[in-house]
Parts: C-alpha cells; sequence; structure tokens
C-alpha cells in the first residue's frame, strides 16, 4: 500500500475478527475442582499441625509439670511425665538403705524428694530457714505451714512400717499438688532401723476404696486447692488409728528429728517448731530485716517466738493487732495455757499482749532462762543439737533450752512476732502412756543436768 491510499476491505478484515473472537468471558469452577483444592488444603494444614506437635507437646509438659499443677499434661490428652520422674527419684533415694543415726535404732533418708532449695546456689532466703518435724498422722498440716511461711523448709518425717505406705504415697503428692511443696520443702525420711523404706506400687489409694469423710479435713485450711486437700487423704485416715505419740510398736525420737530437719537446710540461722504451729503473717521477711540491722550483742544470744493456741473454730490471726483482740476476748491464751502453764510463764505473756503492735520487728525485752520453760525461738546454726536420748513426751525442749543457759545464751523475745496452735491444748487428746513418758524422761532429765556440770566447766549457770 503505498503513502496516501486508502485500506482495502482484505486488508482490514482479519484484525476486527481476531478482535471479535476474544470476548472477556467470567471464569467458571466445577464442583469436583472445588472439592479437590478443599481437600488438598485440609492435607496441608494436617502437615503443618504434624510439624508443630513435637513443640506443643514439650511446652504442654512443662507447663504441667510444675510444683503445684496436676498430674495430666493440659494438650492432647497425653500423659505427664513429671509424676513418674518424681516417683523414680524418691525410689532412688530410698534404694540406698538410708543412714543409721548414732544410737542404730533409727535410720534417715536425706533429702527424699531432691528438694530444688537445697540444690540451688546460695541466695538471701538461705539466711533464715524454718525446720519442723512430725510423724505421719500429722503430715496433713505441712500445706498451710507451707503457706503460711513461704520460704525454705525442712521437715523431718518419721514413719512406722505400720504407717510407711500412706507417708511415702502423701510425701509424693504434696509435691505434685500442695502449692510451694516442692520448691520449699526438703523431706528427711526417719523410720526404725528394722523397717524397709520402699516406695508402694500404686499412684494412691483409689477413691472408691473407702467412703470418705469430709470431717478429717476439719484442720485443713479453707484456701488450700482442692487436688491438695485429696492428696492429703492417705494421712488424715491415719489421724483414726494414732493419736498424738501414741505410734504402733516405736517410740517417736523428736529430738533426733529436729537435729535432722536442722541440718539438711544450708541456712545461717534456723527456726525449730512443731509442724502445727503456723507463724504470724509475713515473719519470715520481718526475721530478715532483723537479722540484718541486729549488731553484734554482748554474748550468744536466740530470738523468742512467743507461742499461743486458739479456739479450733477461729480463723488464724494474720498479725499481732487481731492476735490481742482475740486474747482480750479468751478466743487466744498462752501455749500450754491448761496442760503445763509454767513451761512458757517465764515468756511474761501479762507484758508482751501488752505491747503495742506494730508493722516492724524488734526485740521487746531479754530473759534469763528459768526452770521449766521451752520456748520456740530462732537461731544461728552453732546452737547445740537437742539431746537425742529425749523420746515421746516430756522434757525434750526443755533439756535443750537448758542447756543454751548453761553455754551462755540470753533469750531476746521479739515484740510483733508470734506462733499459733490452732485448738487448744488438753488432757483428753493424749495417748494413755503420756505421763509415764514424762516420769522417765524427767529421770533422765536430772541426769542430763548432772551431765552439763562436766560439759561447761567454766560456766557459772545451772539449770
Amino acid at each position: 500500500m503505498r503513502d496516501g491510499e486508502a485500506p482495502s476491505r482484505e486488508q482490514t478484515e482479519p484484525r476486527l475478527k481476531v478482535v471479535a473472537m476474544r470476548p472477556a468471558r467470567p471464569l467458571r469452577c466445577s464442583p469436583f475442582r472445588a472439592v479437590l483444592g478443599g481437600l488438598l488444603l485440609v492435607a496441608g494444614l494436617q502437615l503443618l499441625y504434624l510439624s508443630l506437635l513435637p513443640g506443643l507437646q514439650g511446652r504442654g509438659r512443662r507447663r504441667g509439670g510444675g510444683g503445684g499443677g496436676g498430674g495430666g499434661s493440659p494438650s492432647h490428652g497425653l500423659p505427664d511425665p513429671e509424676p513418674e520422674r518424681r516417683r523414680r527419684e524418691l525410689s532412688r533415694a530410698l534404694e540406698g538403705g538410708g543412714q543409721p543415726d548414732p544410737s542404730g535404732r533409727y535410720r534417715l533418708y536425706p533429702d527424699v524428694s531432691r528438694a530444688p532449695v537445697l540444690s540451688r546456689r546460695p541466695r538471701p532466703g538461705h539466711v533464715l530457714g524454718l525446720a519442723t518435724h512430725c510423724s505421719a498422722n500429722n503430715l496433713h498440716h505441712l500445706p498451710g505451714l507451707v503457706r503460711r511461711w513461704r520460704a525454705p523448709l525442712s521437715l523431718a518425717l518419721f514413719a512406722t512400717a505400720a504407717d510407711l505406705p500412706e507417708a511415702l504415697r502423701a510425701l509424693h503428692l504434696l509435691g505434685l499438688h500442695c502449692p510451694g511443696v516442692r520448691e520449699l520443702v526438703a523431706f528427711t525420711l526417719v523410720t526404725p532401723a528394722r523397717v524397709p523404706a520402699a516406695f508402694p506400687p500404686g499412684e494412691a489409694e483409689p477413691e472408691e476404696a473407702q467412703a470418705w469423710d469430709p470431717d478429717l479435713e476439719s484442720d485443713l485450711e479453707p484456701e488450700l486447692p482442692p487436688p491438695c486437700r485429696r492428696a492429703l487423704r492417705p494421712v488424715l485416715r491415719l489421724r483414726r488409728r494414732f493419736a498424738n505419740y501414741g505410734l504402733a510398736n516405736a517410740s517417736y525420737p523428736g529430738n533426733l528429728l529436729r537435729n535432722a530437719a536442722r541440718r539438711a537446710l544450708p541456712s545461717r540461722y534456723v527456726a525449730v517448731i512443731d509442724v502445727d504451729m503456723l507463724p504470724s503473717g509475713g515473719l519470715h521477711r520481718r526475721l530478715l530485716e532483723l537479722l540484718s540491722a541486729a549488731g553484734p550483742g554482748p554474748g550468744p544470744t536466740v530470738y523468742v517466738l512467743p507461742a499461743l493456741e486458739m479456739r479450733r473454730s477461729r480463723r488464724v490471726p494474720a498479725d499481732k493487732a487481731e492476735l490481742q483482740r482475740l486474747y482480750q476476748v479468751g478466743e487466744v491464751r498462752p501455749f500450754y495455757g491448761e496442760l503445763c502453764p509454767r513451761c512458757h510463764a517465764p515468756t511474761n505473756y501479762s507484758r508482751w499482749i501488752n505491747l503495742a503492735a506494730g508493722p516492724g520487728l524488734g526485740v521487746a525485752y531479754t530473759l534469763a532462762w528459768s526452770d521449766p520453760w521451752e520456748p520456740f525461738y530462732l537461731g544461728p546454726r552453732s546452737v547445740p543439737p537437742y539431746d537425742e536420748r529425749f523420746e515421746q513426751y516430756g522434757f525434750n525442749r526443755i533439756s535443750q533450752a537448758c542447756e543454751l543457759h548453761v553455754a551462755g545464751y540470753s533469750f531476746a523475745v521479739l515484740d510483733n512476732a508470734f506462733l499459733i496452735h490452732k485448738g487448744f491444748k488438753v488432757a483428753g487428746e493424749f495417748h494413755p502412756q503420756k505421763d509415764n513418758e514424762n516420769r522417765h524422761n524427767r529421770v533422765l532429765f536430772r541426769q542430763f543436768k548432772q551431765e552439763l556440770k562436766q560439759k561447761y566447766p567454766e560456766s557459772p549457770r545451772r539449770c
């Protein structure tokens, strides 16, 4: 075609046909293709889930294996390995056969629970610890004590052949289900020398095996979570079989247990109390402040924690101001106020209770020991050990306080700290052999006082 000429029809028609043959048409998807696409999407999601599953399981197990958790993993219904791991740890701790005590009558299994509080490097909490002891039928007091103290704690647990299975099951379950027990408590198991210690088969006594009496839980703190309360049922049933020190074919070695509990703690200072006593609120923190501020005194000193008892139906007071109100109306009284008033009279409760309550903690007054004072106290690790010949009831704590006196210690009574026993101590709750045991230990105490003259020949003090 030359310039200036119009195009012919033949030259323009093919282009018009090409344009006409490419109309815009809507996209369509057949039902078969939709189903196929959905299946491919589901398969892809399943592959992604399977690739992430190991990590999800690991996180679920770590969450389920914490100190106060339950016995199963919260994800996917898979079994939690933590209970079985702890069971193996406890079994291995028992396999060695323990250590004999100096008398050869008992065996000690230190740190059977492999307590984390003992395995960590020293920290501020290791300045001060709490040592306590009990038989298996009193183990139910421990969760409440842990909740109140909230710091390192050592418990020496005495178990006989008759109650050892329940004691070991409870020890295992408390660490799994009761808050703070696994993290804060170091257990030392003590048994008669001829009693073999082995972890019993089975997780725990089946719920349906025996009818459960809710009245057995009356002494438990209402704040304890239900899994912890259920974990205590094996030992709560023992309360109906054994009363106080009335154990089956065994003597309760209280002073041996106190010494074992003290030795288990790495703390520079240790408070030794009975397991059924609760400290005033925030006591660990306030004692740490007191110890850090206290300078060197004129001589060795222990700090007395005034002990009181209250009606069982009352809520345990948190501070001294609340305690004072209950004291004025007769709901609280000095510890052993009915059974042995002289045993705690030197504390001078009428003077102590009238001191103004305050947020701080200090020394109210300092006393010299007088017979038969048996105060609960906080002291350094260097204090003389308890004499382990004193067993069952009578003179076990008096003998140690007597030795502290002869060794030159003074007794500083703290102003805003206290211990409280839930329930009044009355004669009817003791075992029938109590008076005979007391007479036997009184004779031993006379011998003990003569021995102190030889042990501390330069001391001008006598018991």
